[in-house]
């Protein structure tokens, strides 16, 4: 119940878009590959150079069904366990860089990260009210929360990002793309593992490791294991105390009773503890495969997370003299607990040569709290009551428990049709309390405002009947359409805010959580009306594609695909609209030189509607709420290109690009995060008219470079330098773009490593995270004065170890 969302629909305009608009880039790109691909079908077959071997062969899950990702016609950016090793992935936002068109943006009073791709993402998607526009799946089993994202990543096989809306095969909220995370699953009949510590900058310790384990001929468990901690990147700064007679005038002048007067507690700073973005987390996860016929296969998982560290801060762009970027005045201590158990399972079942039969199963129970201090020591106090705000963002509890069920028929092998048919069913159950106490000049001062949010009891319901089909034409041209059917209902029972009713009998204190602010006398009111209400909402989502294959090195494709985020409940009941996402595509993939060279390019088009833009806002009469409202969308167009080449058998090099275009349609949108003007639109007190702006997280050009040369030293063994580059343009992180505090400028963040690798069982990686010391700001806000942000790390120096046996 977070506030986390307004924004409040202008009257439509309707704006036609031209694709003639972007008709020179196509022809430029299609030209190209075309070019290209006749040169590979007409090119007599004559000795061809190579570099001693291909790329290796990537399998991929986009169509839920093991497919070569070069015969694959979906835009897909698939990593393998040995890139996500050399790119050192812990989380979602260590991906974001190898992806073309994908952003992470942090939430640092939450501790979880948001993700964005191909300009479409939401960065209120850390409430219990908004879903992520990037569905997250593990082992296909989706992950609802964002908190789940934000785990570590940890004994993987590969992690596939899905680009365009994916809403027939992989469901509601996958509304531009989707990330399947595949795990390492037991084997039978071996004994074998690996293990690995490393150390580095700011006191980083880490360990993970993992053991095969047979138990008999038809059995196998696999323990994987992982921790990961470093101190806090942020320092506490000392409140300048200015002297008991200047407090004095402060107070005096700012209209406060002299007879009240009292000196700034300095002991309500913090100098000490844990700081602010520390890493304290952990994760084990036991894996049984089962195969007790050959006709059955049955993998099921236990996974525990356990994150004990800290949120990241909002820092002063502009730091105070004589103070430094990665530091802040601190009123509230950062605190951060959260915990995940899962359990996942896949059962395939051979009917007949030809026909599988598979059920896929989740449940997961996540329950966290955390403090955070939301005005980021942007003021300094004058006296107790004046000169600063005082804001804490305090979730007091927060309880996710979500299940699935579905179950998947589909043909084996390569028919005249390929064909599958799914059930669906998931059911969520959520609760939440957070605070938001708002005090003038420091906490001991007086109550600007405050508030507490309940939500004891909202409910999920989502059920699903999908099928696609490809028609195999010829071994060249191949036809596919899909369908999907979604019925969604959300319910919210009992819950309200309770907001400060400024009763002068009752002590001015923070809320927390050992105030019940539902009791009366404790100085609080109810909402009017409750968020008691229940949505019900269907969407039927489709994709048609034509593939052809120019030879079996080069394929084009063109697709329409439809994708959508359900719709919901808000403050005081309120329902919002779903967002729905048409795509119009066009992709090529290539391989050249064997296969020692592999490019694959999407061009786009997509029309977004009913953008859902959340906020929190200040009503006119002084109260505080979260408002969901459906704005009129955007249109977004680019190009993605991906190249990997292995240009000798010890160089590699990998590009990827991303060139986009994302301008929001109609919307008057308001937010207590910004400083903005008086509104003239009923129901909210501060607005401004965005139509017509760029998306945030959406540059213009990104761009990832990566090259690796092996030198073979005596002994087999290997040494192996390697750099990764990334480029992009400038971009806003808000909707308002209100100019540089609210805009990343144009910048280049490198990584380099160097590994050594003693034969095949023992290696020790080097590595430079961030080696200029960029200062990537990821997310915005100028609510207290001054503009704070949040950043990508500092410039990390580390060393990891580890053996296979």
């Amino acid at each position: 119940m977070k506030p986390t969302a307004p924004g409040v629909r202008a009257p439509s305009m309707h704006r036609p878009h031209r694709l003639s608009r972007i008709t020179p880039i196509a022809f430029a790109v299609l030209t190209l590959a075309a070019s290209c691909a006749v040169q590979a079908q007409t090119t007599p077959a004559a000795p061809v150079a190579t570099v001693d071997g291909p790329i290796a062969e990537v399998f991929v899950t986009a169509t839920k069904r093991s497919t070569s990702l070069q015969r694959t016609p979906v835009a897909i950016t698939a990593l393998n366990a040995a890139a996500l090793d050399d790119a050192h992935v812990q989380t979602i936002a260590d991906v974001v860089n190898l992806v073309p068109g994908f952003q992470a943006t942090g939430q640092g009073d939450h501790g979880v990260i948001t993700m964005t791709l191909r300009g479409v993402g939401n960065d209120s998607a850390k409430t219990e009210y908004a879903d992520p526009e990037v569905a997250t799946f593990i082992d296909g089993v989706y992950s609802p929360r964002p908190e789940g994202a934000s785990a570590l990543l940890f004994d993987l096989d590969a992690i596939e990002v899905l680009r365009g809306p994916q809403g027939t095969l992989w469901g509601r909220n996958s509304t531009v793309g989707a990330v399947n995370m595949q795990t390492v699953k037991p084997v039978l009949g071996s004994n074998s593992g690996n293990v690995e510590a490393g150390a580095g900058s700011y006191s980083r310790l880490g360990a993970r490791g993992a053991v095969n384990v047979p138990l008999g001929e038809t059995a196998a468990l696999r323990i994987a294991f992982v921790h990961e901690q470093h101190d806090g990147y942020v320092d506490y700064q000392h409140l300048p105390i200015s002297s008991v007679a200047s407090q004095r005038a402060a107070f005096i002048a700012g209209g406060g009773n002299p007879s009240a007067f009292q000196p700034i507690n300095p002991n309500l700073f913090v100098t000490g503890g844990p700081k602010y973005s520390a890493q304290d987390q952990s994760a084990l996860r036991l894996s049984l495969l089962w195969h007790p016929v050959p006709a059955m296969t049955w993998n099921i998982a236990y996974e525990k997370f356990a994150d004990r560290g800290t949120p990241s801060m909002n820092l002063l762009q502009t730091p105070r003299a004589g103070t430094k970027l990665w530091s802040t005045l601190a009123d509230v201590a950062p605190t951060l607990e959260r915990d995940t158990n899962s359990v996942r399972s896949r059962i395939d079942y051979v009917l007949a040569p030809d026909l599988s039969l598979s059920y896929i199963a989740g449940w997961s129970r996540f329950s966290g709290n955390s403090t955070f201090d939301q005005d980021g020591g942007t003021q300094v106090p004058t006296s107790f009551a004046t000169g600063a705000t005082y804001q804490a963002n305090n979730t007091v509890s927060s309880n996710y428990t979500n299940y699935s069920h579905e179950v998947e028929l589909q043909s084996v092998g390569k028919k005249t049709v390929d064909w599958l048919v799914g059930l669906y069913y998931a059911n969520e159950k959520n609760d939440i309390r957070f605070d938001i106490p708002v005090f003038n000049g420091t906490q001991q001062g007086t109550v600007a405002w405050q508030g507490s949010f309940i939500q004891p009891k909202e409910t999920v319901a989502s059920t699903a009947a999908f099928g696609q089909a490809t028609w195999n034409v010829s071994d060249s041209l191949h036809l596919t359409g899909g369908a999907r059917y979604t019925s969604d209902k959300r319910t919210n029972v009992g819950g309200n805010g309770y907001t400060w009713n400024y009763d002068p009998t009752v002590p001015q204190v923070p809320v927390s959580g050992s105030i019940d602010p539902r009791i009366p006398g404790q100085g609080y009111s109810p909402g009017v009306p409750s968020n008691d209400g229940v949505y019900k909402g269907n969407k039927a989502t489709w994709l048609a594609r034509v593939a052809y294959e120019l030879d079996p090195r080069n394929m084009v494709y063109a697709s329409v695909s439809t994708g959508y985020k359900s719709g919901g409940l808000q403050d005081g009941g309120r329902p919002y609209a779903p967002e729905k996402l048409t795509n119009y595509e066009i992709g090529t993939k290539h391989s050249f030189l064997n296969g020692a060279v592999k490019w694959n390019n999407a061009l786009f088009y997509e029309k977004f509607k009913d953008f859902q833009f959340s906020a929190p806002v200040t009503n006119p009469d002084g109260s505080h709420t979260l408002v969901t409202n459906n704005a009129e969308g955007a249109d977004i167009y680019g190009f993605e290109s991906e190249l990997a080449a292995k240009l000798t058998p010890n160089d590699r090099v990998q590009v990827t690009l991303a060139w986009t275009r994302a301008k929001l349609g109609q919307l008057i949108g308001g937010s207590n995060d910004y400083a903005l003007p008086a509104c003239s639109i009923p129901g909210i007190s501060t607005c401004l008219d965005v139509s017509g702006n760029r998306m945030p997280h959406a540059p213009s050009l990104s761009m990832q470079f990566q090259y690796q040369h092996v030198f073979n030293l005596a002994d087999g063994a290997r040494l192996t330098p390697r750099i990764s580059t990334h480029y992009e343009t400038a971009s806003s992180l808000s909707v308002f773009n209100l100019g540089e505090g609210d805009r990343q400028k144009a910048y280049t963040r490198s990584d380099i490593g160097l590994r050594y690798a003693r034969s095949r069982s023992w290696w020790v990686d080097a590595f430079v995270r961030n080696v200029s010391d960029s200062k990537v700001k990821t997310s915005a806000m100028n609510a207290f004065g001054a503009w704070t942000a949040q950043y990508l790390p500092p410039r990390t120096v580390g060393i990891n170890t580890g053996f296979d046996f």
